[in-house]
């Protein structure tokens, strides 16, 4: 059976309201077992999240089964960042996941399946980049959150600079989709 992932959702209550992204490194259902790990950012009963898009953003982005809120979809957040986030889940989010890169105030994860992803948290005051390792060589990547612009190319061992703005997230992957 599967099973709400309760030490995810304060994991990230920590994480985003606490400006401690390092608490997403902690011990959580879906790393044990992700095919029995429903994560969500607020129900009926519990909603004490305040950075939901950075929640959703990480949900939608890493193993486990994600729940979306439905007012948090009719009411409360933007449809269409929260569609965008559905769809990135549906088409990009393949693979297991690895940890790339933590902070207080920064999180980076890849997605290692095909075509997979990279997820960008930055909960900062200001713009970061950071040079990671990809999935991919000498190829071209973009934010499919719209939240960047920017389109690097991948060197030929993988490395390549990417971007977040300030209290957001980006997800990049291959050009195409």
């Amino acid at each position: 059976a599967s099973a709400f992932d309760f030490a995810c959702y304060y994991r990230m209550d920590e994480a985003f309201d606490g400006n401690n992204l390092n608490k997403l490194n902690d011990d959580m259902l879906w790393k044990r077992d992700p095919f029995k790990a429903v994560t969500f950012v607020a129900n009926h009963d519990t909603d004490v999240i305040w950075e939901k898009y950075l929640a959703y953003a990480y949900i939608m982005t890493h193993e486990g089964y994600p729940c979306v809120f439905y007012r948090d979809y009719e009411e409360w957040l933007d449809k269409n960042k929260l569609n965008n986030l559905i769809w990135i889940h549906r088409t990009l989010a393949v693979g297991n996941t690895t940890i790339l890169h933590i902070g207080n105030d920064e999180y980076i994860a890849r997605r290692n399946g095909s075509p997979g992803l990279i997820v960008y948290i930055n909960d900062s005051d200001n713009w970061q980049q950071k040079w990671i390792t990809s999935n991919w060589s000498n190829t071209q990547i973009k934010d499919y959150t719209g939240n960047s612009n920017w389109m690097p190319t991948t060197a030929a061992d993988k490395r390549v600079e990417i971007q977040a703005p300030p209290h957001s997230y980006t997800v990049w992957s291959v050009t195409g989709y």
